[in-house]
């Protein structure tokens, strides 16, 4: 599983022009779930998520968690994470997992966020979104569930 994971001012998810999630500060997370991935993937990336200390504390330091300062996520599923473009000039997706295991894996990382104690507020699995976000800093990282541990 792979993510991207941003500090953001606030964020929304538009389909079809509607507003269908928005956030204030907190984190804007796109997340990527790839062929071989399982549950204990999804809560590995959730927790990682959650506790990284990617806020300023009172010194300025980046010392302060999401759970920290009681922001919130936007999540948001995006296969072409999974993209490989080392070869020619059209990315390959053949490692981003089928709809079928990879919305529940995404749904899994979702549910995993919230029972940490975080709100959050996702996207349309599958749909084609317009994201908006003000990266905060900027402060942006990526994850990824077999790389990281």
């Amino acid at each position: 599983m792979r993510a991207v994971v941003q500090r953001v001012a606030h964020a929304a998810v538009h389909v079809g022009g509607e507003t269908i999630a928005a956030t204030g500060p907190g984190l804007m997370v796109l997340v990527g779930v790839e062929n071989g991935d399982t549950p204990a993937d999804a809560a590995y990336m959730a927790e990682k998520t959650m506790h990284l200390r990617i806020f300023e504390d009172a010194d300025g330091k980046l010392n302060r968690s999401l759970l920290d300062t009681a922001g919130e996520v936007l999540a948001v599923s995006q296969f072409t994470l999974l993209g490989d473009c080392r070869k020619g000039r059209r990315p390959s997706f053949t490692a981003a997992a089928p709809s079928e295991t990879g919305k529940p894996l995404f749904d899994a990382y979702v549910a995993a966020c919230r029972s940490l104690g975080a709100g959050v507020q996702v996207g349309e699995f599958g749909a084609v979104m317009q994201v908006e976000l003000v990266n905060d800093g900027p402060v942006t990282l990526v994850l990824d569930s077999r790389r990281d541990r």
